[in-house]
């Protein structure tokens, strides 16, 4: 169990060198030059968020530097953030059970006494979710936009004004 800890801790490490050096920023906007659309911006951020996973052997890294990285983005887009909440879950969360070396495959496989490998084609919920979030992502199913703000009414009060002053 210690060196489950000692793999979080040395993760947690490595994701604040990589913010305070701006490598998030630089790595964000290298992704962010193929993005054109909602749902390549979420199919953007399940890849970053499994690659992370795969790389820093960490669920909460996959998690968190994927949400720095591309938070900007969202807002940009006006995208709820719990679009990117629930993209970070079905990537970062889902896939990191699946990983060997990752902290959550490590302890999985040590709890129930199986090799990562030997459970994964029995995790089919973690292996078709992030494919499915991509799906909704490109296909705008359950995408939420912004909500209004005090300052600004709903979309729909704006088009019924616009519309009465015709």
């Amino acid at each position: 169990m210690l060196t489950t800890i000692w793999l979080i801790i040395t993760a947690l490490i490595f994701g604040a060198v990589m913010e305070a050096t701006d490598l998030l920023d630089t790595l964000a906007a290298r992704i962010l030059r193929f993005v054109r659309s909602t749902g390549s911006l979420i199919a953007a951020t399940l890849a970053t968020s499994f690659g992370v996973n795969v790389l820093a052997s960490d669920q909460y890294i996959a998690i968190v530097l994927p949400g720095r990285m591309f938070r900007s983005e969202y807002e940009r887009r006006a995208l709820d953030p719990k679009n990117l909440s629930r993209t970070l879950e079905d990537s970062g969360t889902l896939t990191s059970v699946l990983i060997p070396w990752n902290t959550c495959g490590a302890f999985m496989a040590q709890t129930l006494g199986v090799s990562t490998l030997a459970y994964a084609p029995f995790a089919i919920f973690n292996l078709i979710n992030p494919f499915i979030a991509a799906l909704y992502g490109f296909l705008h199913i359950s995408i939420a936009p912004l909500p209004a703000t005090k300052d600004q009414p709903p979309d729909d009060e704006i088009v019924e004004s616009r519309t009465k002053g015709k």
